[in-house]
C-alpha cells in the first residue's frame, strides 16, 4: 500500500485569532435572542392553555409570571424580542444594499443594543403604569 503524503492546506481561522467585535456579538447575540424567543412562545402557549383551560390553570400560571422569577423571564423574554425585531429590521436595512461602512455598521450596532434597551425599559414603564 501507498503511503499518502499530507497535503498543506491553508488553516482555517478559529475564534481564538479573532478580536471580538460588536458586530461580530450583536450577530452572535441575535442567534440568541431567536432561540430565546421559541422557548419564551412556549411558555406563551402555555399561559394561553391554561387561560383557556381553567381558572384554576390561570390562576396558577398567573401565579408564576407575577413571581420575581417569573417577572425576569418575562423582562428578558421583552428585551429579546425588541432586540430581535431590531436586529432584523437592521438585516433587511443590508438587504437593500445600504449601510455597509464600517463607520454606519458600529453605530447601527451600538443603535440597536441601545435601542432594545430603551424601548424595553419604556414598555415595562408603560406596562407599570397601565396595570397600577
Amino acid at each position: 500500500m501507498a503511503e499518502t503524503k499530507p497535503v498543506d492546506r491553508p488553516l482555517s481561522p478559529h475564534l481564538q485569532i479573532y478580536k471580538p467585535m460588536l458586530t461580530m456579538m450583536m450577530s452572535i447575540v441575535h442567534r440568541a435572542t431567536g432561540m430565546a424567543l421559541y422557548a419564551g412562545m412556549i411558555l406563551l402557549v402555555w399561559w394561553l392553555c391554561a387561560a383557556a383551560a381553567s381558572d384554576d390553570a390561570f390562576a396558577t400560571a398567573q401565579w408564576i409570571f407575577s413571581s420575581w422569577l417569573g417577572l425576569l423571564v418575562l423582562l428578558g423574554f421583552t428585551w429579546a424580542l425588541i432586540h430581535h425585531a431590531l436586529g432584523g429590521l437592521r438585516y433587511l436595512y443590508w438587504d437593500t444594499g445600504r449601510g455597509f461602512e464600517l463607520s454606519r455598521v458600529e453605530l447601527m450596532a451600538k443603535a440597536n443594543l441601545a435601542g432594545s434597551i430603551i424601548l424595553t425599559i419604556l414598555v415595562w414603564i408603560i406596562a407599570y403604569m397601565v396595570h397600577a
